[in-house]
């Protein structure tokens, strides 16, 4: 806009450099966006390993909260 305004060679290159930021700023939200998605990937990753830690420790508790069956000891009678 400023270059259609003020026809100088300073105004076209402002210009030009503000058109080069902004394909800058849009490059760098892209490369940041795949960065965002991954980690969200890698977060969905942990939020399931931590579920599968917790059953796993369910399971343990349970395990250790019964009472162990008297078994037959193995070997010859006297």
């Amino acid at each position: 806009m400023l270059s259609s305004v003020i026809h100088s060679d300073q105004a076209i290159s402002v210009n030009i450099q503000i058109m080069r930021l902004f394909t800058q700023m849009r490059q760098w939200i892209l490369d940041h966006s795949e960065l965002q998605e991954k980690i969200q990937h890698l977060e969905q990753k942990v939020d399931n390993h931590d579920k599968n830690i917790e059953l796993v420790f369910s399971y343990l508790d349970e395990l250790s909260d019964t009472q162990p069956t008297t078994r037959k000891p193995i070997g010859y009678k006297n």
